[in-house]
């Protein structure tokens, strides 16, 4: 029997974009293809330096690669590792959706049941 949905996410993956800040540092980085944290923080309202730390937290969970150029670092989103994002994502999204039709179809029994016993009127 599969593990549930549950224990197969990656927490390190979904902390990293749990962050707002962090979600807008992809999203930048898939408009522009690269990016380093100084032209990032130009167009965020962060410092470099915070910038440079949501990168470090995004690399450890293994969403952007860095390459070296010079004394800087330019940051590339990881694709597969975004497509897993949004395959996890999915898959809990649909776990989910599931949990909600038996939870509405008990709700719904719970209705009918207490409607069938209630006394008629005559």
């Amino acid at each position: 029997m599969s593990a549930p949905v549950v224990e197969r996410i990656d927490d390190e993956l979904w902390s990293a974009i749990g962050d707002p800040t962090r979600r807008r540092v992809l999203d930048l980085l898939l408009v522009a293809g690269e990016g380093t944290a100084t032209t990032l923080g130009e167009q965020l309202p962060v410092t470099r330096q915070a910038v440079a730390k949501h990168l470090v937290v995004l690399d450890r969970a293994g969403l952007v690669r860095p390459t070296s150029v010079g004394r800087e670092k330019r940051y590339r989103v990881d694709d597969a590792r975004l497509a897993r994002a949004v395959a996890q994502l999915s898959s809990v999204g649909s776990a989910w959706d599931a949990r909600l039709q038996r939870i509405k179809r008990i709700a719904e029994a719970i209705e009918l049941a207490k409607n069938n016993q209630e006394p008629k009127e005559s």
